[in-house]
């Protein structure tokens, strides 16, 4: 017994095929489904999905929209989304740190639209850089 597991971004179908177990990053903390779940829709926060099939683990990069689990197929509709194989890891790993000294540069400043943006960048930097060194 397996699950499907379907991936969509505003652009592109990310991933659709057969999985083990999926560990979706909601916004209330990861959330392991397997085969037999009970239905449910939950929001997906920026993070790594992982999903399990044919015994490997592979990771796509998410950039926050919801998930829909019912009888058996996982459906998870995201604003971004990057298979963690193709993220180039020396790149992201460039851009972490650059969205880190960003963040750390405001440091103390009142909360404003620029310093909000800033997390949000470093968020989706730190999900492709897991998402890259997660790739088998």
């Amino acid at each position: 017994m397996s699950l499907t597991l379907r991936v969509l971004a505003t652009d592109q179908n990310v991933f659709d095929g057969s999985a083990d177990e999926v560990i979706l990053p909601s916004t209330t903390g990861q959330l392991g489904i397997l085969p037999g779940h009970i239905s449910l829709l939950t929001a997906i926060d920026i993070g790594v999905l992982r999903v399990r099939a044919n015994g490997a683990w592979n990771s796509i990069a998410l950039m926050g929209g919801f998930a829909e689990v019912d009888a058996d197929e996982v459906t998870v509709l995201v604003n971004k989304a990057e298979l963690g194989s193709s993220i180039d890891a020396a790149a992201a790993e460039t851009a972490f740190q650059k969205a880190t000294t960003v963040v750390a540069g405001m440091e103390g400043q009142p909360a404003s639209p620029e310093k909000l943006k800033a997390q949000q960048q470093l968020n989706e930097a730190r999900a492709r850089l897991q998402a890259s060194k997660t790739a088998d």
